[in-house]
Formats: structure tokens, sequence, C-alpha cells
């Protein structure tokens, strides 16, 4: 019965029975980057006006017979056809690896400002506090103008003290 399952038409073929050629994704995407690089050159752009100014010379200036493609230069034209039909896929591929690479140091840009933006505000909240807790805290002026004054009233003290005591001597031997 599979052998007429095979053999009709209307039949849907049974799965794995094409199998395709694998791949690395990755490593396709750098070759195509390459490419779609060198494409982008200058050096690209001469070596190919290079070709088609031959090509063009040698299919007008040479001997009838020994052109390969006469004036229309329809050969070329299939050869460049192929070429930009190639080209434009890997070109895309290229960029849109190059977008992924974008949005990911995007995303990478956008943690790192939120992280240095958290940092910044708890920082700042760490200098707040400490403003508030020096307002507290003695400074070395007030500390050297509290000295002062209670030297002040420690000369008083004495100064009444020895008046003080000078009254009670002279009672004492009056």
């Amino acid at each position: 019965m599979s052998e007429m399952r095979r053999d009709r038409l209307d039949q849907p073929v049974e799965p794995g029975r094409v199998r395709l050629p694998r791949f690395d994704p990755e490593a396709f995407g750098q070759w195509s980057e390459n490419i779609a690089r060198y494409m982008g050159t200058a050096k690209f752009i001469v070596y190919m006006t290079v070709l088609i100014g031959a090509w063009f010379a040698w299919n007008t200036l040479a001997p009838k017979p020994m052109r390969f493609d006469p004036y229309t230069f329809t050969f070329l034209t299939l050869i460049l056809s192929l070429q930009a039909s190639y080209a434009a896929p890997l070109i895309l591929l290229a960029q849109n690896r190059q977008t992924d690479r974008d949005r990911l140091a995007m995303d990478e840009d956008r943690r790192r400002a939120a992280m240095q933006k958290a940092d910044t505000e708890y920082l700042a909240r760490e200098i707040a506090a400490l403003r508030i807790a020096l307002g507290e805290v003695a400074t070395r002026d007030f500390v050297r103008s509290e000295l002062a004054r209670l030297a002040d009233e420690l000369d008083e003290a004495a100064h009444r003290r020895q008046k003080l005591e000078r009254k009670e001597w002279e009672e004492e031997h009056s």
C-alpha cells in the first residue's frame, strides 16, 4: 500500500522524507556581514567597474568569434541580476543582525543608565542626610566659642571666689 501512496499525486508526502542541509546561523550571519561590508567599500566598486569595463571592451573590440556576450550584453545583465538578487538578502540579513546588536546595546545602555540614576539618587539622599546630621553637629567655630565662653565663666567664678575668700578672710581677721 505504501508503494501505491508514493506514486499518487493526490496524497501528501510523508513528513521527514525531505532533508535540508543544516547550517550554523551565526556563521552564515557573519559570512553575510562580511560580504555586505565588502560590497560597501570603494574597493568593490572599483573592481566591479573594472570588470564591467573589461567585459564591455572584450565584447565590443574583440574579433566576432571570440565575443561571448554580443552587444546587448544579455549574459552580463543576467550575472549582475544574479549578483543583485543574492546581495540584497545578504545585506538585509547583515542589517537585521546589526539592528539586533544595536537593540542589545541600547538595552544595556538603558540598564546602565537606570543603575546610575538609582546610584545618583541614593547618593543624593545620603548627602541630604549628612547635611541634616551636620546641622546637629557642633562645628569647630561653635566649640571654640563655647570653650571661650566657659573659660570666661570660669575666670569670673574664680574671681568671685577670690573676692569671697578675701572678704571671709577679712571678716575673720577683723
